[in-house]
């Protein structure tokens, strides 16, 4: 009877013994989801809507800046030339994010087409996308308004 319990326990114990290797085996090899966690202007910030400012001229006071950026990656900018009754200007098209996704790229040749996206706030960059420098490059800050 002894031999019978016995045998009879090994049998068990060898019949949840794949079992319990599958399931060990099944948790080590389970990799978690890679969540991509890269938090950028574009996928960060609620940029799209319009921003306004004036910005240097260099044969005036200055230039009331106007650009409305949208989800379809359209722009509209609007210059105006203050002190001037010729002068205003109206520009539309589509807009490019860099690879970094915190700066932006217009599709004109006419007027800077850099800017750098940031809370509440396009910041206008150089010619070549690099930050302007100097005593007037926070006048270059153009303020979200909706």
């Amino acid at each position: 009877m002894k031999k019978v319990t016995v045998l009879l326990s090994l049998l068990a114990c060898s019949a949840l013994l794949p079992l319990t290797a599958c399931t060990f085996a099944d948790k080590q090899n389970t990799v978690p989801p890679v969540i991509a966690t890269v938090h950028n202007a574009r996928n960060s910030l609620d940029w799209q809507g319009v921003y306004s400012g004036k910005i240097p001229a260099a044969d005036g006071p200055g230039i009331n800046v106007r650009i409305t950026l949208r989800d379809d990656l359209t722009y509209t900018i609007q210059y105006q030339y203050i002190g001037r009754t010729e002068g205003d200007f109206t520009f539309a098209g589509t807009f490019k994010w860099n690879k970094d996704g915190n700066s932006i790229t217009l599709d004109t040749e006419n007027i800077p087409p850099h800017y750098f996206v940031g809370e509440g706030q396009l910041i206008q960059l150089d010619m070549e996308g690099k930050p302007i420098t100097g005593k007037l490059a926070t006048d270059y800050v153009l303020i979200k308004q909706s």
